[in-house]
């Protein structure tokens, strides 16, 4: 399935869970707080902007924020919160799509660099980015890491999350470098609903390398957003890339 097809009218109204999960305010704070600082005087760029989890908090800190956004029912979503004038959104691509002007700080959170599917595509993202920032810009992007280690011989799949009611796992493909991840909500009853999303996951060295295809260097990279260590058993990291000044 394209991905305008996975991020449909059901997935946009099932996608914001407020006060909890990725909407937590401890999930979410830190990332409008680092993201607001590395922006300072200037104009960001969210690529995948969705719903707005993080674009609709940071404009309220009184940052400029427009977004690149493929789902037309996400945005439609978004539209709910601000309008056009608060955070203006071009419907496309953020492999491709560009947006007027010029901005201090392009980023793409919670993984979503990984539903580019192909490396050329993921590469192509680096160049929009860079396409969009001034001298000295930065690209901040956060990523899981795929967790292969868990993966003993013939076994494809892991289990990464589990609560109440919820179930979620991810198979692989390591000849292709995708994942399918596999989000199961259940209840009571007998009946479940599933819902799967394809990713193309990404080495921390190999983002480095398609940065610097791009004109980035690295310039930080922790295990999240309130800054903490990144170490070999980190589960996700906060990148940032930097264009010279």
């Amino acid at each position: 399935m394209r991905q305008e097809e996975i991020w449909d009218a059901d997935a946009a109204r099932r996608y914001d869970t407020p006060g909890t999960g990725m909407f937590a305010p401890d999930v979410l704070g830190p990332t409008v707080d680092r993201l607001a600082a590395l922006a300072g005087d200037g104009r960001a760029l969210e690529f995948a902007v969705g719903t707005g989890r993080v674009a609709v908090p940071l404009a309220g800190r009184g940052v400029p924020v427009s977004g690149i956004e493929l789902s037309v029912p996400m945005l439609h979503r978004l539209r709910t919160k601000v309008d056009a004038a608060t955070v203006p959104v071009v419907v496309g691509d953020m492999a491709t799509a560009t947006v007027p002007g010029e901005f201090s700080l392009v980023y793409l959170v919670y993984n979503t660099i990984a539903n580019l599917l192909t490396q050329a595509e993921q590469v192509a993202c680096f160049r929009n980015a860079a396409r969009h920032l001034g001298p000295g810009g930065r690209f901040v992007i956060e990523l899981w890491v795929p967790e292969l280690r868990k993966l003993p011989p013939g076994q494809q799949a892991t289990v990464w999350h589990t609560e109440d009611g919820y179930i979620g796992l991810d198979t692989y493909d390591v000849l292709r470098q995708r994942v399918v991840s596999h989000h199961f909500h259940f209840g009571a009853g007998r009946e479940a609903q599933v819902f799967r999303t394809p990713h193309r996951y990404v080495w921390p060295s190999e983002l480095d390398l398609m940065g610097e295809l791009a004109g980035f260097t690295l310039e930080s990279r922790h295990a999240d957003w309130r800054g903490a260590e990144f170490t070999a058993g980190s589960r996700s990291h906060v990148s940032v890339y930097r264009l010279p000044g």
